[in-house]
């Protein structure tokens, strides 16, 4: 069989499986009364994770070949999936369809000037920046949630980024940042988040999806069991979407025993990529 027929049966195969065995939705959970803290909020704190492929793709996808196959063979490769956008479709305007593209086509460009367009080549991932709102719910890296009454904070175990979310009393953002503000509120056993203040530098993937400074992000956290919440975000951006759209998937509690976050600082892990074209890295005996 060839390779395009490989590709071909795969797609066709991640379109039937839906159909053939549908995920256990939210609704599908008997009802649940969450625990509650000393305050009588749902209890979220604990270390959290996604098992999604969304990273590689927000969509559904088939398995593919990464960057450089004759170097890197199936480490590179990405894995198939099914997507986590609600009806499969992310409503760009024109333009920013074909931006999408381009961004793809150019997710290894790595240009590094002091003009800040340069984060506008190259996947920011790639680069070690840090993921924005919503991707850092669904890397392939755990979190953990610390919450009190007035505030909650996230801390991912990806570069160490963080996230305060204010819950009393809500606050402005000073600026613009990578991870955006965070102002939170309860809607009954739901802590609802809503997120401004981003810089337009991240991406939703690795597949090139992205956004402007405009992005707004509405995060709804529902637990429905002990062991899992129920995570959706829409998402609205009218300088980049026709309409708001929305993701949605769940989070799986870690029960490891002794499970924590370990440190994943990628920094040194980037350093000669970005800096050794320009003459600035020097590579440190072992």
């Amino acid at each position: 069989m060839s390779i395009r027929s490989r590709f071909l049966l795969a797609v066709l195969w991640a379109v039937a499986i839906p159909a053939v065995a549908p995920a256990q939705s939210a609704a599908q959970f008997p009802r649940y009364t969450a625990a509650r803290t000393t305050d009588g909020k749902p209890d979220l704190n604990g270390i959290w994770q996604s098992f999604t492929t969304a990273n590689w793709d927000i969509l559904t996808h088939a398995a593919q070949p990464g960057p450089h196959p004759e170097l890197m063979g199936a480490w590179g490769a990405a894995p198939g999936g099914q997507g986590i956008v609600e009806g499969n479709e992310i409503p760009y305007q024109p333009w920013a369809a074909a931006k999408q593209k381009e961004n793809f086509e150019k997710r290894m460009i790595v240009k590094v000037t002091n003009d800040p367009a340069r984060y506008d080549t190259g996947e920011p991932e790639l680069q070690c920046y840090r993921p924005g709102v919503p991707r850092a719910n669904y890397m392939p890296f755990p979190f953990q949630i610390f919450q009190t009454p007035r505030e909650i904070l996230i801390v991912y175990e990806y570069k160490g980024a963080v996230r305060t979310i204010y819950m009393d009393p809500h606050r402005e953002s000073p600026s613009e940042s990578w991870m955006g503000w965070s102002n939170g509120r309860w809607e009954g056993d739901t802590l609802v988040v809503d997120v401004t203040g981003f810089t337009d530098h991240t991406w939703f993937d690795r597949a090139g999806n992205f956004h402007s400074a405009d992005l707004h992000v509405v995060e709804r956290y529902t637990p429905i069991s002990p062991y899992h919440i129920q995570y959706e975000a829409t998402i609205e951006d009218p300088k980049v979407f026709t309409r708001p759209w929305k993701v949605r998937f769940p989070l799986y509690r870690r029960v490891e025993p002794n499970v924590q976050l370990v440190e994943f600082n990628c920094v040194p892990f980037v350093e000669e990529m970005i800096y050794a074209p320009l003459g600035l890295y020097k590579r440190q005996s072992p």
